[in-house]
């Protein structure tokens, strides 16, 4: 199985390009070397990954996308590269105009929370945020109707109101780093035999303001949410957490359903979140969908680190071995997710 790698775009040229609506940028030039820790030797396969995401970050998590604020422009140049991305797999368009974005409209009043968190941000403005979604049709008619659903949020907090000093929140953890896991996944899929189930990838907007595009989403799905059978949201795997063993991620509300321990049953490097005490299940896009009454989780390897929300949670503090390494070893689940027709069931009392 061959991945197809990730469009280079030369960041001044990127930015310029993608102020054209619905234009998608395309590169003949070749990767750049794998960035190879040279005390360690790994394989063709996990050099060519940690080429793909180190491409990938360095222009999510850029000083040019300045933080990809919830809402901003910013945001939607992130969303216009993702869909590049994933037009260049051969994806199909997930919003109902036929594209990959869906524009989720903000309300005219924000939640306090939203409001609070932007009293101290760039006082940019907010219109409309802007999701990105993309299909990958199922190959078995008894199961192409059944949904595996794999999400992160682009946004992040952007600028600080005052511009002095490192200023720019760049997210590159928080949640670039979970934007580049759905790519990579949805990569790997494309690259191969079509799945039986139908798998759609989707990049929410404006979760750092309440998840806001996420709401879009439920309130106006591509399909119908009752054919979603299961929901992996991804969200901060790029450092890792000292609380659990090395190589492992966490999924929030381990214990509220049988799906993390299938996914461990079957190769997944999954462990119940051991910060309990910080409700990371309803912390995250995936909540919305688990009040839906869909099997929602979150994957992470966050370790309550310092850098969260801050302007140091940037490209240098990014572990991209533990990410190359955590994205390989949820490949053949998602891949085992994606042919079977086993679902996932709330434990009893685990259904929010």
């Amino acid at each position: 199985m061959t991945r197809v790698p990730p469009i280079r775009i030369p960041l001044l040229a990127a930015l310029a390009a993608l102020l054209c609506v619905g234009t998608y940028c395309q590169s003949n030039t070749s990767l750049d070397a794998a960035h190879t820790n040279s005390s360690t030797t790994v394989t063709q396969d996990s050099q060519h990954l940690e080429s793909s995401i180190r491409t990938e970050m360095d222009f999510l998590a850029s000083d040019k996308l300045q933080g990809r604020g919830s809402a901003t422009h910013d945001e939607y140049l992130a969303a216009e590269y993702a869909a590049a991305q994933f037009q260049a797999m051969g994806l199909k368009p997930g919003a109902k105009d036929g594209s990959y974005l869906q524009h989720v409209p903000l309300p005219q009043t924000l939640p306090p929370l939203a409001r609070r968190l932007l009293a101290n941000l760039d006082h940019t403005p907010r219109v409309a945020t802007t999701n990105v979604i993309a299909i990958l049709p199922g190959s078995d008619p008894a199961l192409r109707n059944q949904v595996i659903l794999l999400t992160a949020h682009l946004d992040h907090l952007g600028m600080a109101a005052e511009k002095s000093g490192d200023y720019i929140y760049h997210g590159a953890d928080d949640d670039a780093s979970g934007c580049i896991a759905v790519m990579e996944l949805a990569r790997n899929l494309a690259a191969g035999p079509a799945p039986r189930r139908t798998v759609i990838f989707a990049l929410f907007g404006s979760e750092e303001l309440g998840g806001l595009g996420n709401a879009g989403f439920l309130d106006h799905p591509p399909i119908p949410l009752k054919n979603i059978v299961a929901n992996l949201e991804f969200e901060m795997i790029g450092w890792p957490d000292p609380a659990i063993a090395t190589g492992k991620l966490w999924l929030s509300g381990y214990d509220r359903s049988n799906f993390g321990a299938t996914l461990a049953q079957h190769g997944a490097p999954l462990v119940p979140d051991p910060h309990t005490r910080e409700s990371f299940f309803q912390r995250s896009d995936n909540y919305g969908l688990a009040q839906r009454g869909i099997i929602a989780h979150t994957v992470s390897s966050f370790g309550l680190q310092p850098e969260y929300h801050t302007p140091a949670d940037d490209i240098s503090h990014i572990d991209f071995p533990l990410m190359t390494h955590s994205i390989l070893a949820i490949e053949p689940p998602i891949q085992w997710l994606a042919n079977t027709d086993w679902k996932p069931k709330w434990n009893p009392g685990g259904k929010p």
